[in-house]
């Protein structure tokens, strides 16, 4: 194959989630930017339980019912000559392990702040997970057409509580009512707001070019709806004094800062109102990184434009078609060129498989694909379950991929099936909902799979378990809640993990891979047993799988 076909494909394409906390607006921005790609005709948030209109990316039906999003979708679409690959990511605060995971697929994160909110719990949360991983930020500043904080504070407040130096892109022209648009600090054009009509179209908004803040055509054209001259003057006023506070004080772009994650590009808008989103969009594919180099675990740098095919699992997805009880397999491809039905290498089977049902979603609906190039997103159907989060392909032999990460429950519980008869049933489901990452499965040595312990890292994983037991696998279960707080894997040089049976306060019990895990009811605990048996290392994540 030709090496530039390869750079040309993998030059156009951007790999991209977006973060936000609940409620900030990260829905009606997915959808808003399908609208631009021409993947979708009609734009409409997720509303409450009784609305009939529903998100393309939501297709559980518990998200139909909550109005949240709880799996991951994998949404790709063209705008203006590039291919974006858009993972929407869960926005519930205990969906964050589902997310954390799907991070690693992601070359940059769109971080989507509440203009009146400002940074919240479940956005600090994730921020942290794109820091650790090094990888882009760009900020959107939803709902400026409502009440807000001063985009100064906001600015403020992305380095005092998140730590990240901000260099804002475009700037408000007021707030709320008196919202009459964005600045574009670079090419000194204003992008006028209109609540009515025009800004709920697919049509580019008016515009209009000034020759910068001192232009005496400014302020006039602030005149309009329910700004008289006075009231534009006062914002215009406060307007100048923030851009020349910025131009003097503020952080220049800096193109090496952003691709390492120290410095946010930021723009504003309305993604309800569609206003800015497109300008935003452009402006994110000519900043955004191209799919990057992944490095092996044995170190090696594994560059997307050399010709062997490689890639990752970063999900698993059981039932997306109900009717076919199927299994689907998340990669994301790192380098050279996937083809319908090659063979690769499993790593972790040490055995060479054959990649012959590979599929693309947009919520339900499912296209085979015949080729994919680095940066994109494809489903696996997995018939036999051989393949697990984490695990990676390539035609490469040795090659190895640093592990995705897991997390360490703070949840646990037993489950109680209400109906005997359905005991394989809740055993085929259980399992199958562990392999996606819902839950976690342990097991008391020597029981076989009888009264197995669910550990999760939210509480809410459990509702989900129990809704898709039922409706997935007919199985009604009840969950007892256990008094145990924390999970530790336990390893180390002649250890006896049956030791902490003999506690009141821990549990040995084993993973799906048999590796010993203790529980604890407390932090003392945890500490006690870390201070008093130091021949053990007490980890967090569970040692890496093998065949």
């Amino acid at each position: 194959m030709s090496s530039n076909l390869l750079e040309t494909q993998v030059k156009k394409r951007r790999t991209f989630a977006i973060i936000s906390h609940p409620d900030a607006g990260k829905t009606t921005l997915t959808e808003k930017l399908l609208l631009y790609g021409g993947a979708i005709h009609l734009a409409g948030a997720v509303r409450a339980k009784a609305s009939q209109r529903h998100t393309t990316s939501d297709w559980m039906e518990i998200e139909k019912q909550r109005g949240i999003s709880i799996s991951t979708s994998v949404l790709q679409f063209e705008f203006e000559g590039s291919i974006l690959n858009l993972l929407d990511t869960p926005g519930h605060k205990d969906f964050s392990e589902d997310t954390y995971r799907t991070l690693t697929a992601a070359d940059a994160a769109i971080m989507l702040i509440d203009a009146a909110k400002g940074v919240e719990p479940q956005t600090r949360k994730l921020f942290e997970v794109c820091r650790m991983r090094g990888i882009p930020i760009f900020t959107f500043i939803n709902k400026l057409d409502r009440p807000s904080q001063e985009p100064l504070e906001l600015l403020n407040e992305l380095e005092n509580v998140l730590g990240i130096r901000s260099c804002p892109m475009t700037w408000p022209i007021g707030s709320g009512d008196r919202f009459r648009g964005v600045y574009d600090r670079a090419s000194k054009e204003i992008l006028f707001f209109s609540a009515e009509g025009e800004a709920n179209t697919r049509g580019r908004l008016a515009t209009k070019r000034v020759q910068g803040i001192d232009d005496p055509e400014f302020l006039p054209s602030l005149i309009g709806g329910r700004v008289d001259e006075f009231e534009a003057k006062n914002i215009f006023d406060q307007f100048r004094s923030e851009v020349e506070l910025l131009e003097a004080a503020g952080d220049e772009f800096d193109e090496e800062r952003v691709n390492a994650g120290q410095l946010t590009p930021v723009f504003f808008g309305s993604a309800m109102n569609n206003f800015g989103i497109e300008s935003f969009l452009q402006k994110f594919i000519s900043l955004a990184p191209k799919p990057a180099p992944r490095k092996s675990k044995e170190g090696a740098v594994v560059e997307p434009t050399q010709n062997s095919f490689s890639a990752f699992v970063f999900k698993i997805q059981a039932n997306m078609d109900p009717s076919h009880r199927d299994r689907v397999a998340f990669i994301r491809i790192c380098s050279g060129h996937f083809e319908r039905n090659m063979a690769v290498r499993h790593y972790r089977l040490e055995k060479e498989i054959k990649l012959a049902m590979p599929v693309s979603f947009f919520g339900q609906e499912r296209v085979v694909v015949e080729e994919a190039w680095p940066g994109d997103i494809i489903g696996l159907i997995d018939t036999n379950g051989s393949l697990r989060i984490g695990d990676t392909l390539s035609q490469k032999k040795g090659l190895h991929f640093q592990g995705v990460p897991s997390f360490s429950p703070e949840h646990f519980s037993t489950v109680i099936l209400l109906d005997p008869l359905k005991r394989k049933q809740l055993q085929k489901g259980i399992e199958q909902l562990s392999e996606e990452g819902v839950v976690q499965i342990y097991r008391q040595p020597g029981m076989g799979d009888k009264d197995p312990v669910l550990g999760a890292v939210g509480a809410l994983q459990f509702e989900v378990l129990q809704h898709r037991l039922k409706t997935e696998y007919t199985v009604d279960a009840r969950l007892e809640k256990l008094p145990y707080v924390h999970a530790r894997w336990v390893t180390g040089q002649n250890i006896d993990p049956t030791v902490f049976d003999r506690r009141e306060d821990s549990k040995y019990l084993q993973d799906r891979d048999k590796n010993p895990v203790i529980l604890f009811k407390s932090d003392w605990s945890l500490r006690w047993s870390e201070e008093n048996y130091k021949n053990i290392s007490f980890g967090k994540t569970a040692p890496e799988a093998k065949a």
